[in-house]
């Protein structure tokens, strides 16, 4: 990793002591880590466009990590949390663990516990960034598709041959295998199958 895309892991902590001792255990093992005393100045902070994380204490001043957790969702920021606290209850983990939270660790912990939950969650997002990378060029690809290559991807998924995807569209069998010439063509793939896996990707309508 360049310094530009290197993973960061957030912290938020009131405790001066622990978002300190967080860091410099972050920094034995080479990752990279910003510190905020309050949910409001993270969220004032503009977030790279890289793998990160964020360790977020659950009691916090003026809005706890929990509100935070639901301010972050309903503003469809993605990034994984792994809570910390020293006052966790059943109800409270239900609650982060429901809304996506990779970890919910009690105070005392051992650095080794909150430095695997980090490694999972960078790894998670590190998944999840490739996967919305590659949805997006297959989508860039779809769209350079006209309405009837369209129509035709749908039929060819949907299991039919070329001879009764012209009938189904009132052409000929020689248009309609020029229209899935350019399909498979334009999306990159060599059979329908690998087709069929795009559509499902892409959670495109199947043609009846």
């Amino acid at each position: 990793m360049t310094p530009s895309d290197q993973a960061v892991v957030f912290i938020i902590d009131d405790d001066d002591r622990m978002r300190a001792a967080t860091q410099r255990l972050l920094k034995t093992v080479g990752l990279h880590s910003e510190a905020f005393a309050t949910p409001q100045e993270f969220l004032r902070h503009k977030l790279p466009d890289v793998v990160s994380c964020l360790v977020l204490d659950v009691r916090l001043p003026g809005m706890s990590g929990l509100e935070l957790q639901q301010k972050l969702n309903e503003a469809e920021t993605r990034i994984p949390i792994i809570f910390i606290t020293s006052h966790g209850d059943i109800p409270m983990t239900v609650t982060a663990m429901k809304s996506g939270a990779v970890e919910f660790l009690t105070k005392p912990f051992r650095d080794q516990d909150l430095l695997d939950a980090i490694q999972q969650a960078l790894e998670r997002e590190g998944e999840t960034r490739q996967q919305r990378r590659e949805i997006r060029k297959l989508k860039e690809r779809y769209e350079t598709l006209t309405a009837r290559e369209r129509q035709v991807m749908g039929l060819l998924v949907s299991g039919m041959l070329t001879k009764q995807i012209a009938s189904r569209l009132g052409t000929s069998e020689v248009t309609a295998q020029v229209h899935r010439g350019q399909v498979m063509h334009k999306m990159r793939v060599n059979t329908p199958i690998e087709l069929g896996r795009i559509a499902e990707k892409l959670d495109l309508p199947v043609a009846n």
